[in-house]
């Protein structure tokens, strides 16, 4: 597989957004690794708008604790109450 370059991940930008590391693409997009992608030991960050990859350097202890996912995508609910009864 031929990569467009190599970039050690404390280079590269967080982006809590898109629960992954980014760096600038030629292209004008960016290229992206996800923690999900990380966990799953992917050392390749993909561009969504052209075909370049990008290889990244890092070591498991790099990865992020990821957050619980929130259902639906809001705000986390609150937590149930202690010692009420419904």
């Amino acid at each position: 597989m031929t990569v467009y370059d190599e970039v050690e991940i404390e280079d590269m930008e967080w982006n809590s957004e898109l629960d992954a590391f980014t760096w600038s693409c030629p292209c004008g997009d960016i290229f992206r690794l996800t923690v999900a992608e990380m966990r799953a030991g992917e050392e390749i960050a993909t561009c969504p708008s052209c075909t370049l990859l990008l290889r990244v350097i890092y070591d498991d202890a790099d990865i992020p604790e990821a957050a619980p996912p929130v259902e639906g995508g809001g705000v986390p609910p609150p937590p149930p109450a202690v010692g009420v009864s419904a």
